[in-house]
């Protein structure tokens, strides 16, 4: 959204980055790979792929991607304004994943 002096306000703008939400949620350990994992197409964003580390993420969106020989479906809570603790970031997600089957 444009501001009065007609630049895009960063902060006005609807939801989160894909890239930027994964890396403050701790699923990702940098910005970078969070990138990666979006734009390698190996992500779906609410059952559709999802090939841009850019798109807005808000809450109610459901992310499905495979992590750690695991597939991973989680429901966004809330979008995170910092990268911190663990407890912090677990609050953003809800873990819709299957069980493990071991």
């Amino acid at each position: 959204m444009a501001g009065p002096s007609g630049r895009i306000d960063p902060q006005a703008a609807p939801g989160q980055r894909l890239d930027l939400w994964l890396f403050r949620a701790r699923l990702m350990p940098t910005r970078e790979a969070a990138a990666a994992l979006a734009s390698g197409g190996h992500l779906r964003l609410n059952a559709r792929p999802c090939r841009k580390p850019g798109h807005a993420l808000v809450p109610g969106d459901v992310l499905t991607f495979p992590k750690g020989g695991q597939i991973r479906v989680l429901r966004v809570l809330g979008l995170g304004h910092r990268r911190g603790p663990a407890p912090e970031a677990r609050a953003l997600y809800l873990d819709l994943s299957p069980p493990d089957p071991a």
